[in-house]
């Protein structure tokens, strides 16, 4: 009897086991499905201020509707993508849906990671319910990889208190090379340790640089990935930069890793920075203005910007849950004035065109860029092939190398990335 007993209670188990063994294989992709409502993991970076608008955005998606759950997981910025590549290849806790921006989209497209979404929109997701440039940002090689949420170029700041110590009207920013140049050198008193501007090394060199070199009617990198990093309009806007601090001395010649401190301590009239800084701004002491970059270059009006856009991962199988997400975007394309408030942009004109966006301070003078943005160079692996760029270009900066030289030496060495 007790071995009977005994075999019953291990017949008991297994089939416990069994069951539960069943019921994670049938669960969804990522976490489990509760009755008739599909969950959507979602990942993002923005472990910024911008993060809680972003829940502000899925709260309101879930409680519009009972068919589907979208789970925010915000990841740190600075490790973003290498833990979204860990997650990808360890096939472990892979999000469903994911924020990748304009200048890693190519990267992921290229390695056959995300789902073409051509044939996912068109119903709910039109391309005409947003800015044109934005959706081809979204685009590799002809075909879509992601819907944009917004774009966030390069903007202008100005200290509006110093303006009126210098004798400048307050409201009247530069909008060409010429202005900026007049208005800089009245901002500049070296007496007080004063500035007219902060031409910066580090990540901000991403945007400032190539918003110069596109001005001048150049290009980075050409369609058929040809490295134009030693033609004139590239070693002519990296000269510019220099001359800013060299020849015309309107910004310090301890070259500043970012333009943000001296700005906000009123040590530089005029910076160049991201929108992802207005939000700051507005919680400092400084009454400042906002506007497109003005035009330093001399051929044409350009500004480099980069996006967030929502991508599905190619191991995303599930109809359902793929249609979830496709409501899911569609309903952030129409309610994401939250993300707007937060110093975005976004890319929907369903925002875009709304009162209460034409309402805000200073993300209208982001929204005005869109025409004429500028996005990263069309390139896998981008960040690799241009580390070398930008560490030649720091080092002009610096004042350690010669422009020309240093463009020069930066395409051997990307080349060499490339191959």
């Amino acid at each position: 009897m007790k071995v009977k007993y005994f075999l019953a209670c291990m017949l008991s188990v297994l089939l416990v086991i069994g069951v539960m063994g069943c019921s994670s294989e049938s669960s969804g992709e990522n976490g489990q499905d509760e009755g008739n409502v599909k969950k959507i993991t979602f990942w993002t970076p923005f472990s910024g201020p911008d993060g809680p608008k972003m829940k502000e955005i899925v709260d309101g998606f879930n409680d519009s509707q009972n068919q589907y759950e979208v789970n925010l997981e915000i990841k740190p910025n600075e490790d973003y993508y290498k833990t979204l590549d860990l997650a990808i290849q360890d096939k472990k806790n892979v999000p469903d849906l994911s924020i990748v921006h304009a200048n890693h989209l190519p990267t992921y497209a290229d390695k056959g990671i995300l789902k073409q979404m051509d044939d996912l929109t068109g119903d709910l997701v039109k391309k005409e319910n947003y800015h044109e440039n934005a959706w081809e940002g979204a685009s590799y090689n002809g075909k879509l990889y992601g819907v944009p949420l917004d774009i966030h170029p390069l903007i202008l700041y100005w200290n509006k208190d110093m303006f009126k110590e210098a004798g400048l009207d307050p409201n009247k920013p530069p909008k060409n090379r010429k202005e900026f140049l007049e208005i800089a050198k009245k901002l500049t008193n070296k007496d007080k340790g004063q500035y007219g501007t902060v031409v910066p090394t580090g990540g901000l060199q991403d945007f400032i640089f190539p918003t110069i070199v596109y001005q001048n009617g150049g290009e980075l990198i050409t369609d058929d990935k040809e490295i134009n990093y030693d033609t004139k309009p590239v070693i002519d806007a990296l000269q510019f930069e220099r001359d800013l601090i060299e020849k015309y001395n309107v910004a310090p010649s301890d070259v500043q890793d970012s333009p943000t401190p001296l700005f906000l301590q009123q040590r530089a009239g005029m910076i160049l920075n991201g929108p992802w800084m207005i939000n700051q701004f507005k919680e400092s002491d400084i009454d400042f203005g906002s506007a497109p970059i003005p035009q330093l270059g001399t051929d044409t009006q350009a500004v480099y910007g980069n996006s967030h856009n929502f991508v599905i991962l190619d191991s995303v199988k599930d109809e359902k849950k793929i249609a979830g997400i496709k409501e899911f975007i569609s309903y952030v394309g129409e309610n994401s004035i939250s993300w707007a408030e937060a110093g975005q942009a976004p890319a929907s004109k369903a925002v875009l065109e709304s009162d209460k966006f034409k309402e805000l301070d200073h993300q209208p003078n982001v929204a005005q860029q869109f025409d004429y943005v500028k996005f990263p160079p069309d390139v896998p692996n981008w960040g690799q092939t241009s580390d070398p760029l930008f560490e030649e270009v720091n080092l002009v900066l610096l004042g350690q190398k010669d422009a020309k030289q240093a463009m020069e030496d930066a395409v051997k060495e990307s080349k060499a990335k490339m191959e």
